[in-house]
This record gives C-alpha cells, structure tokens and sequence, in this order.
C-alpha cells in the first residue's frame, strides 16, 4: 500500500522553524527516521521510505502554503494513491501549543492550505494532523505569529511533540485514521491507559 503524506509549510530560508513550517519540520523528522532523502521535483520535495511493507511519498509542497493543492492533487495522480491514504500535517491557532489531533476529514478552520487543498480535490474527506501553535498575539498579529520563530519555552514543548506526530504517522499508515486517534487523542493531561 501506498500513502502520500504531507508536510505544510512554505520554502526559503526566511521561513525555517516558524510556526506556520510545523508540517515541514515533520516530513523532515519521518524521513530523518526512515533514512530517506529529499529530492527536489514537480510542485516539490519528496522523499520516499518504507514502514511495515507500506510504502510513504513524503511531501513538502514548494508551492508556497496558499496553493498547497494543486502540489498535493498532483502528486495523488502521479502514484496513484487515493484520497483515503492522504495525510496532511499542519499548523493550528485554534489549538494549545503542542497539542496534536489526527482527523479524518473536517474543514478548513480558516487555514489557507487545507482552504486550497479542499477546492483543489474537491473534498474534505482526508486525513489531518493539526499540530497546535497556540494563539498568543494581538488583534491584527496573526500573520506575524504564524510565521514568527519558535520562542524557546515553544521549541521545548515542540521537540518531544514533533517526535509523537511521526509516531502517529506511522500508525496511521499501520492501523488507519480511526484506530490511531483512539490512541494518540487524548484529552490534555489525561494519560493513556500505557502510562504510568
């Protein structure tokens, strides 16, 4: 089986390690761990790794957030993977800093990628990991808060944080959408029945 699974986030160096590039340091994360490369091709860089027979097209969109679609739609049709086996990690103010949630399907809560992934596939009937950026800026800021850099008590949230969405990636490509978020959605500060 195959899966494509997509890191958002926007190229060039001015935009490394900010908020809004959360997909971006995932996709870069689950490579690094299944010892894959980028490679730079159509609509963007992809790497590709195999976990537990499946096979993962790893995508980081150079289309620049906005028009992460038509990056996405095209590279459904090159390897043929459908719709049900697309994974899109992104960022989201609506949740705390470093709360994650996997979702089947949903809106687009106002994030201007899924906006254009859901008018590029016309359907909003895909999986999303929303990595939670938090909301702490002033009326009129966001843009400057999306696209701001980690402060260091964030980043110390983030790290062990980014490590648990590729954990959830790979359940996702192992037990699918619903079996994981019984696992990894959690209510905050409840623990898992695993942990002590």
């Amino acid at each position: 089986m195959k899966y494509l699974i997509v890191g958002l986030g926007n190229i060039g160096d001015e935009y490394a390690n900010t908020r809004h590039n959360i997909g971006f340091i995932v996709a870069d994360a689950l490579a690094q761990e299944g010892s894959a490369v980028f490679k730079t091709e159509r609509y963007g860089d992809i790497a590709r790794l195999k976990y537990k027979s499946r096979i993962l097209v790893v995508l980081k969109p150079s289309t620049f957030m906005n028009l992460s679609g038509k990056a996405i739609k095209y590279w459904l049709t090159k390897e043929n993977i459908p719709v049900d086996n697309l994974l899109v990690i992104t960022d989201d103010l609506a949740l705390p800093t470093g709360v994650l949630r996997l979702r089947a399907k949903g809106g687009d809560g106002g994030h201007n990628g899924l906006i254009n992934i859901i008018q590029e596939l016309q359907s909003s009937k895909f999986a999303r990991l929303r990595m939670g950026i938090g909301n702490e800026f002033a009326k009129g800021y966001q843009v400057d808060y999306v696209l701001g850099k980690w402060t260091k008590e964030e980043e110390n949230i983030m790290i062990p944080k980014v490590k648990t969405a590729v954990e959830i990636v790979k359940s996702f490509v192992s037990i699918g959408a619903a079996r994981t978020m019984n696992v990894f959605n959690t209510q905050e500060g409840k623990k898992k029945p695993d942990e002590d």
